[in-house]
């Protein structure tokens, strides 16, 4: 849970802006957005898969150009 202790003299928009920068930190924003809509299992499967594929793609991509570099 986030909290933020906010003192007579603080101003709204500063403890705000501190409230959302540590709701990014802690991974909440993406959480929340990601459980937003329903999404079925085999759904998510997919989804897992295609990032997983991505990452990999990115990493020859980084290990293709270190050995182009050499």
């Amino acid at each position: 849970m986030v909290e933020i202790q906010i003192g007579e003299n603080d101003r709204l928009d500063w403890a705000l802006k501190q409230f959302r920068r540590r709701m990014i930190r802690s991974g909440l924003f993406k959480d929340m957005r990601r459980k937003r809509f329903y999404e079925k299992p085999s759904e998510a499967l997919k989804a897992k898969l295609k990032a997983a594929e991505r990452r990999r793609h990115k990493d020859r991509k980084r290990e293709n150009r270190a050995q182009a570099a050499l």
